[in-house]
C-alpha cells in the first residue's frame, strides 16, 4: 500500500465528504444525537476534519481542544461510542472505503475511546446534561 492513508482515502476532498455524511448520519441517529444538542455544526465539522486530515497523514492542523476537554461532563456511555464507531463504519461503506483504511482509521480513534467515555454502560440515547459547556462557535 503506497502513499500516506490521507493519499490513500483520497485527500481533503474525500476527508470532507466522509467527515459531512458522518456528521449528517449521527445527526439522524437517535442513539446518539442527543449529545450534539449543544454543538456548534460548523465548528463540530471543521474540527473533525482538521482531525481526520492530520491523523490520516494529510497536512491538516488539529487546533481544537484534547478529546478529554471536549468530551469532559457529556456522561458519553460505552453505548454511544459504540453507535459512534458504528455510523462511522456505516459511512466509510458508503464511500467505499476499503477494509485495510478503516482498519487504519479505526486503528487511530480507537485509542480516544477512554478519553470520550464517561460511563461504562452499554445505554444510548441519554441526555446531555444540563450542565456540559460546548467549544464556543468559530468566529467568521
Amino acid at each position: 500500500m503506497a502513499g500516506s492513508l490521507y493519499e490513500r482515502l483520497g485527500g481533503i476532498d474525500a476527508i470532507t465528504a466522509v467527515v459531512h455524511d458522518f456528521r449528517d448520519r449521527v445527526a439522524g441517529d437517535a442513539r446518539i444525537n442527543q449529545k450534539f444538542a449543544k454543538s456548534d455544526l460548523g465548528r463540530l465539522t471543521k474540527m473533525l476534519i482538521d482531525q481526520v486530515c492530520e491523523a490520516t497523514g494529510g497536512p491538516c492542523k488539529y487546533t481544537g481542544r484534547s478529546m478529554k476537554e471536549a468530551h469532559a461532563g457529556m456522561k458519553v456511555t460505552t453505548g454511544e461510542f459504540d453507535a459512534l464507531v458504528q455510523d462511522l463504519v456505516t459511512t466509510l461503506n458508503h464511500f467505499k472505503v476499503g477494509k485495510a483504511e478503516q482498519d487504519e482509521i479505526l486503528g487511530v480513534l480507537g485509542p480516544l475511546k477512554p478519553e470520550i467515555v464517561e460511563v461504562d454502560s452499554s445505554q444510548v440515547r441519554t441526555p446531555l446534561p444540563s450542565t456540559y459547556q460546548p467549544a464556543p462557535a468559530i468566529m467568521r
